[in-house]
């Protein structure tokens, strides 16, 4: 058979495809979820971003009853803002990165929990900005006059602050976290990283015992509890677990020369 008649042989048989997904949906923050199956029609190539298109394009769900659309969010659809971050067939991740043909159907989609749930798929991520104001996740500057060339990093230095930059807040770590519920108040794996990632830079050092202060707070990093489940799901491949061991090390250090000083 030819490439094109091979060609149009799979497009009828796509033509006729359904992917079946089951929703877990919330109509107000307080209110009870409820889970809505949906059948959207098949495309090649499709991700889940495309089926909630689909079901918003036509709000029908699988019994044929008009429902309200499914609300969820997104914004660069190239997995570098972490907006449309939820969890898909357990798996917390990006709906814009989950492809329909690497998934198994049918294809459960839930909102990360560990959040309040606004509506939907829509969740309230303040606590992981919050988590970030603690720990002075920023680099300070003095003016916006030119201050001349910045003081330079290893090539090594700059290959781990690389690898750490790369966070976008998508809260999956967090969500994957048991040690992150509603009757803790830890910071989360990203956090822990972030400020290591200051801390490393020239300048940022200068809030060094700020960040490491904060760490030894109240839902610092002794809250860990090691489960190394915020690795195996950060979608950049970021050393978390290598954040969180550096970072206990340097809080251990300065807690035991805050009490020799004594």
């Amino acid at each position: 058979m030819s490439t094109t008649a091979e060609a149009v042989q799979q497009a009828q048989t796509d033509s006729g495809r359904k992917v079946h997904l089951i929703i877990e949906r919330q109509d107000r923050p307080d209110s009870e979820p409820y889970w809505e199956e949906f059948e959207v029609p098949y495309r090649p190539g499709m991700n889940v971003i495309a089926c909630l298109m689909e079901i918003q394009r036509n709000p029908v769900n699988k019994k044929g009853e008009p429902v309200a659309p499914v609300t969820w969010e997104m914004n660069c659809l190239e997995e570098v803002c972490g907006a449309c971050t939820m969890v898909i067939n357990n798996k917390p991740r990006q709906a814009c990165s989950a492809l329909v043909d690497k998934l198994q159907q049918p294809i459960r989609i839930r909102p990360m929990r560990t959040f309040p749930v606004i509506r939907d798929l829509v969740v309230d991520r303040s606590r992981m900005f919050e988590a970030l104001k603690r720990i002075k996740a920023w680099i300070p500057i003095d003016g916006t006059y030119d201050l001349g060339p910045g003081p330079r990093m290893s090539s090594e230095e700059q290959q781990i602050a690389y690898e750490l930059s790369r966070c976008f807040t998508c809260g999956a770590c967090v969500e994957a976290c048991p040690n992150v519920n509603d009757k803790t108040s830890f910071i989360g794996p990203f956090a822990i990283s972030q400020a290591r990632l200051f801390n490393m830079h020239p300048t940022g050092k200068m809030n060094k015992e700020e960040r490491l202060q904060a760490l030894m707070g109240e839902g610092g990093i002794f809250e860990c509890g090691n489960a190394q489940n915020c690795v195996e799901v950060c979608p950049k491949g970021i050393p978390l677990t290598t954040s969180i061991a550096v970072m206990n090390r340097e809080v251990t250090y300065r807690a035991i020369g805050a009490w020799l000083r004594k």
